[in-house]
């Protein structure tokens, strides 16, 4: 079974590829928002479940969503016909860091996706080249809580901590006018969520020859969460405005 599949399995009941409630999503987009008819970009959209959300409750919001993952495209345009909003989304198959329009946008969001552009830094870097006067980003990044595992760094690398990562995205020329620290509920019921999915479809398809391998896969991720990072890993999002001068 693909990685792409596996994720699948694991996000059926949590979407939303990030440790946060959906009332914490709801909160971020009004946030970002705040007429509800912008042009909006997601780098890195996935399934584009934020674009989805947006769109089905902002009738004049119009969307683009970029990613590489032909499947989650395709379940993203499925979605959004049966939503009723196909019509006010565009989906683009590429790198988001190669991404390019002609028109900016009012709202650009990257959510757990800054591996795509090399870091937060340079995400934002990217995010500034398709904002229009006076647009948000809505960025999602991971931080180290506490002093991590040398377990922990092997596989999340070397984070920051909340203050040194909020600290820095200010000396870049962003000020943030909203943000959200992930609750220890919120970052527990994302993994509980996505390993229970997995271990419960292979109990649910024993017959499958993915099975075993899915099922030793929820097992690994659950213990390296347990024993490796749920006491030191964080996750933030911030909704940011460029900084006048």
């Amino acid at each position: 079974m693909s990685r792409e599949q596996i994720s699948a399995i694991a996000h059926a009941d949590h979407p939303i590829k990030s440790p946060l409630a959906d009332e914490s999503v709801g909160r971020l987009l009004e946030r970002g928002l705040p007429r509800g008819d912008e042009r909006v970009l997601d780098l890195g959209c996935g399934t584009a479940e934020w674009l989805l959300r947006a769109l089905a409750t902002r009738p004049h919001l119009h969307a683009e969503g970029v990613d590489v993952s032909e499947v989650s495209l395709t379940r993203a345009r499925r979605a959004a016909s049966e939503l009723g909003v196909a019509d006010r989304l565009v989906l683009h198959q590429q790198e988001a860091a190669d991404f390019g329009s002609p028109r900016p946008y009012d709202l650009v969001i990257s959510v757990g996706a800054t591996h795509a552009f090399g870091g937060l830094l340079p995400t934002l870097a990217a995010a500034r080249k398709h904002l229009a006067p006076g647009g948000r980003v809505l960025i999602g990044e991971s931080y180290w809580d506490r002093a991590p595992s040398p377990e922990a760094v092997e596989m999340f690398g070397d984070l920051a901590d909340l203050a040194t990562t909020v600290d820095s995205v200010v000396a870049d020329g962003w000020t943030p006018v909203h943000g959200h620290v992930s609750t220890r509920s919120e970052l527990d019921s994302y993994e509980w969520a996505c390993w229970g999915s997995l271990a419960a479809w292979a109990l649910d398809h024993p017959a499958d020859p993915a099975a075993a391998q899915v099922l030793e896969t929820a097992t690994a991720a659950r213990s390296d969460w347990l024993h490796g990072y749920r006491d030191s890993f964080g996750f933030l999002c911030l909704v940011l405005r460029r900084t006048a001068v």
